[in-house]
């Protein structure tokens, strides 16, 4: 199956409150081809609820970051793993339920140990600098984006993070990003669906479509 990465909508539904369920709506309205719940300060209840919710208010995929236990109990589609997580092939053969895997990769070594991760898409970052994830690191820039992209096995999809707005899009599109994964450049708009659209229509414009 085909999985269409091409924009991630990061969601923390703590940060928004009672807003979170009509900004994932308004996501999804906007174009945004899965949403990734983000709670990295939340207990795993208000993330299991939280997930749930979302899981049966949207019609795209809703995707877990880090808790593979909170994917696997909401029955959300897909599991987001960062390099210090829990190791993405492990998780994988162990999950009680077809789980897809997306894993991050800033640095040559983690795109080494990515290969073998057997992840469905590759989040490379943080290309440009970004304030939504504080341990983020100093940014990649396009340059590093693409040699890391370059590592990827054939056919990865690999998908720009940090930083990403809708004029960005073309400079990592040219590298070879086949979508983007963004948090603030969305749900930090006072028109979410409008800031979603926007970034849709730059990367069908400038970003390789899914294969």
């Amino acid at each position: 199956m085909v999985l269409d990465a091409r924009l991630i909508a990061i969601l923390d539904p703590a940060q928004l409150g009672a807003r979170a369920l009509d900004a994932a709506r308004a996501a999804e309205a906007g174009g945004a081809t899965i949403l990734q719940v983000r709670m990295k300060h939340s207990g795993g209840g208000a993330f299991l609820r939280w997930t749930e919710r979302l899981v049966g208010a949207l019609t795209i995929p809703v995707w877990v970051n880090d808790r593979a236990d909170v994917a696997w109990l909401s029955g959300a589609a897909g599991l987001h793993l960062g390099a210090d997580d829990l190791p993405a092939a492990r998780v994988r053969d162990h999950s009680p339920r077809p789980l897809a895997i997306g894993v991050s990769v800033g640095t040559v070594a983690e795109a080494e140990r990515a290969r073998a991760a057997g992840a469905r898409y590759w989040s490379i970052g943080s290309v440009f600098a970004t304030g939504s994830k504080p341990d983020a690191g100093a940014p990649i820039g396009a340059a590093g984006f693409a040699e890391l992209a370059r590592r990827a096995p054939a056919g990865m999809p690999c998908l720009a993070i940090g930083g990403i707005t809708a004029g960005r899009v073309r400079e990592v599109g040219a590298v070879g990003a086949a979508g983007v994964a963004v948090i603030h450049g969305i749900f930090g708009a006072s028109d979410i669906a409008r800031a979603a659209r926007r970034l849709r229509e730059a990367v069908e414009s400038h970003c390789a479509p899914p294969t």
